[in-house]
């Protein structure tokens, strides 16, 4: 098991625990608290493999709740029933929330976990790639509004986030590539090597007739890469854990992507709803896209060619499913927006971002 520490003014603020196999989870459970476990309804499976775990070390499991994980479940109402189910399940100040499942689980268990008797300890069982590296590390819980993604919730670090490559094994291409956008996203912001990386293992996999058999194969190098991933975004967190300056670059392509989730789930806009993933992918081009006319890139600087051609390798989209001024609204309203501007996370180059300030309107301006 390799472990990265989250570290804020000298203290270490939670773990990140990377390992093979769910049943190296059952030495990093608490001792003396008693468990409850909030996981997605899917990953019923997984949940056994932890109890089991949790019980060959003596640990104490008081209860499980299962819970659909959905963006119309992330609201206040999922929050309202986690808190209400531990109150009558005898959840005192010492219980230790255990959420098991995606970056809606934790974001829903940790927030509940937060606000349940103004706090207790929680930490998380990673699902999906996109939750082990970056939706279940950093400490951000909260949920949506009016389908504005995450505008009410709390900073607040779990004591650690576990991840394995046993869980991923079991997901479909589609939900990994989810993942895989934030991992790249990592590595544009500040680790090159490992994005070119990424993208070897990801193409191979893309091309591969059985594409979990590939998985299980490139298993050694994805341990690497989410190792890698996650390193960086505890190194960022730790320097600033409540976003008022480096922390703000983890935020690349997200304000565009957030705004393209929102007219997703508006359901009269769209077919169908788009990942996550998938709008983090599209926001990335459009952010290359706004680098470029910044920087002055083209020819063979040209970011928003390149990010085109990497992304699509790999599967994963690269066309703004809406004009560009249908976000510009949406934009204005995104809750990192202060004083009518909007910190825009630019490409300088691979491995190397910056924020630029600017409003929503002249961003669109020079989109289109």
């Amino acid at each position: 098991m390799n472990l990265t520490y989250i570290e804020t003014d000298g203290k270490r603020a939670g773990i990140i625990a990377t390992a093979d196999r769910l049943s190296e989870i059952g030495c990093i459970l608490p001792e003396k608290s008693p468990i409850y476990i909030v996981h997605d309804i899917n990953v019923a499976c997984h949940v056994e493999k932890i109890r089991a775990a949790a019980m060959s070390e003596g640990r104490c499991i008081k209860g499980e709740l299962a819970i659909t994980a959905g963006e119309n479940e992330k609201n206040f109402m999922t929050v309202t029933n986690i808190c209400r189910w531990l109150l009558e399940s005898g959840a005192d100040r010492n219980a230790f929330v255990l959420a098991v499942g995606g970056g809606i689980t934790s974001d829903m268990a940790g927030f509940a976990a937060s606000v349940y008797k103004r706090g207790i300890r929680f930490g998380y069982v990673a699902t999906t790639l996109l939750a082990q590296v970056d939706a279940a590390i950093g400490g951000k819980n909260g949920v949506n509004l009016d389908s504005y993604k995450n505008i009410i919730g709390v900073i607040r670090q779990p004591e650690f986030t576990f991840s394995c490559m046993e869980v991923l094994e079991t997901l479909p291409y589609k939900v990994i590539l989810s993942g895989l956008a934030e991992m790249l996203k990592t590595f544009i912001i500040g680790d090159r090597n490992s994005y070119f990386k990424a993208l070897s293992v990801f193409s191979h996999i893309r091309t591969a007739g059985d594409r979990k058999a590939a998985m299980i194969s490139a298993g050694k190098e994805l341990q690497e890469l989410i190792y890698a991933a996650s390193g960086i975004k505890a190194g960022i967190v730790g320097r600033d854990q409540y976003e008022n300056g480096e922390r703000r670059k983890l935020n690349l392509g997200h304000t565009f992507a957030h705004a393209i989730e929102k007219l997703a789930n508006e359901g009269n806009e769209a077919d169908m709803p788009i990942s996550h993933g998938d709008a983090v992918a599209t926001g990335m081009i459009l952010a290359a896209r706004l680098s470029d006319r910044i920087f002055r890139h083209n020819g063979d600087d040209c970011l928003e060619l390149r990010l085109v051609k990497d992304f699509l390798s790999c599967g994963l989209p690269t066309e703004c499913p809406y004009p560009v001024e249908k976000l510009t609204d949406i934009m204005k309203k995104d809750k990192k927006a202060e004083n009518g501007t909007i910190h825009f996370v630019l490409i300088e180059n691979i491995g190397n971002v910056t924020t630029y300030d600017m409003t929503a309107e002249e961003a669109s301006a020079m989109l289109v």
